[in-house]
């Protein structure tokens, strides 16, 4: 389990791609329930008002989005960034 993806991916970061800030921004908003009437506690779900069903659940998505992203579409050069760190940074290519 050393080696999570092949040698031959290129280097992704993600966090520089702007559809991931849009979900990110859109799950948050989704999951703060402040588009709703205040006070509202009706209906309950599970003995608990459906503001916080809803904030729960966007809170998972928000989490299963994170995971998702750092085990599927990051791909760092973690063994090349080791090897730099080793010899004083005289074989790091960016």
């Amino acid at each position: 389990m050393d080696q999570r993806r092949s040698e031959h991916n290129p280097v992704r970061e993600p966090i520089r791609s702007p559809w991931v800030w849009v979900v990110m921004t859109l799950i948050i908003l989704a999951g703060t329930p402040l588009y709703l009437p205040s006070g509202v506690v009706e209906p309950l779900v599970f003995g608990l008002p459906y503001w916080v069903v809803l904030s729960v659940f966007f809170t998972l998505a928000f989490s299963a989005f994170t995971s998702w992203l750092c085990l599927r579409k990051w791909n760092l050069v973690e063994q090349q960034e080791e090897a730099a760190v080793e010899d004083g940074g005289s074989t790091w290519k960016i």
